[in-house]
């Protein structure tokens, strides 16, 4: 029996597969490698290189592999490239989320997680987000989300179909053993973006929008570290796994860092003052996302054990840094 995991080798996706590997669990890992990086698998994964959207190959996969799971993490999350590219963010994220769901139907696979998204609810003007908020996207990436959640809700109906959906805030940092990070030099994240200014792999960062309604006028946001994140999802996978019922839920801490906060925070764990331009707001940035998460920590018994800034921007630095030796970036 394997889990199967969708976008492993890349930053959220890889974490997951150390997380699962180091339980002991069978996992194959599918991913076209367009982001994601074969160098941050362990090992003991199995990687198939391929594109979520070929459902013959997913079949063949569930079969082989006996897949009793799938946790699926693959698709583009550059909110201001899906403005400008609307459709390929509906077909990377929407129509081929759609063949996977299919693949997982005609396998009898018994649980699927989702990598959803704050950018659901777009601009929800309240100060803590719980699921009760109506859905809005301002965003073709918080819409192509959407669309996934509308389809597995009504597969779930349908076909007796068992799934999590979490909510992401703003994800951050690194493996705290150094084996996984955020990799892409892509990358729109703001504690890697403001990472690389420190250790001079940029010459300095722009803040996007300096006149939001938030206390310093920047945007505001829930920051999570990646690896309390994972074990929300483990913890999600158990529950279906021992047949606890569908759910979705927010995956935050409940309070959120403006900024400028968090580029004060780069600049004290780092000890560099590096320049800060002060640019235009972006298309598509709400000005605060602060996530409820009750319902996640009722439902999985979730305790985050990394909620503190300082800890998140230095395991993100850890990681750029040990990054410079590798050059695997691209």
């Amino acid at each position: 029996m394997s889990i199967l995991v969708t976008g492993g080798a890349g930053y959220i996706g890889s974490h997951m597969v150390h997380a699962l590997v180091d339980r002991g669990e069978s996992v194959v890992v599918l991913d076209n490698l367009s982001t994601g990086y074969d160098a941050v698998i362990p090992g003991a994964a199995t990687l198939v290189v391929g594109d979520i959207g070929d459902g013959d190959l997913v079949d063949k996969l569930i079969a082989d592999h006996g897949v009793t799971a799938v946790a699926h993490f693959a698709g583009s999350i550059v909110v201001p490239d899906s403005v400008t590219d609307p459709l390929s963010y509906y077909e990377n994220n929407t129509v081929k989320s759609r063949s996977l769901i299919a693949a997982a139907v005609r396998g009898k696979v018994k649980a699927f997680l989702f990598s959803s998204t704050a950018a659901v609810y777009g601009e929800p003007g309240v100060d803590l987000i719980d699921e009760a908020v109506p859905l809005g996207p301002v965003s073709p990436y918080g819409s192509s989300k959407w669309m996934t959640e509308i389809m597995l809700r009504d597969s779930a109906f349908a076909y007796g179909f068992r799934y999590a959906a979490l909510r992401y805030f703003n994800v951050a940092g690194a493996d705290p053993k150094g084996r996984t990070g955020q990799s892409s030099k892509r990358a729109t994240h703001l504690i890697k973006i403001a990472a690389q200014a420190a250790l001079g792999q940029r010459d300095g960062m722009d803040v996007f929008g300096t006149d939001y309604p938030t206390p310093d006028g920047t945007c505001l946001r829930d920051y999570i570290h990646v690896t309390d994140l994972i074990e929300a999802h483990v913890l999600a996978l158990k529950h279906l796994m021992d047949g606890g019922d569908t759910f979705v839920a927010n995956a935050g801490y409940g309070h959120g860092f403006s900024v400028l906060e968090v580029i004060d925070a780069v600049k004290r764990v780092s000890g560099v003052n590096f320049p800060v331009r002060m640019a235009p707001r972006r298309a598509g940035d709400p000005p605060s996302l602060v996530a409820d998460s009750s319902r996640l920590r009722s439902i999985t018994g979730w305790q985050p054990k990394l909620d503190d800034l300082d800890t998140i921007v230095g395991h993100a630095l850890s990681w750029e840094k040990s990054l410079a030796g590798r050059n695997v970036q691209r």
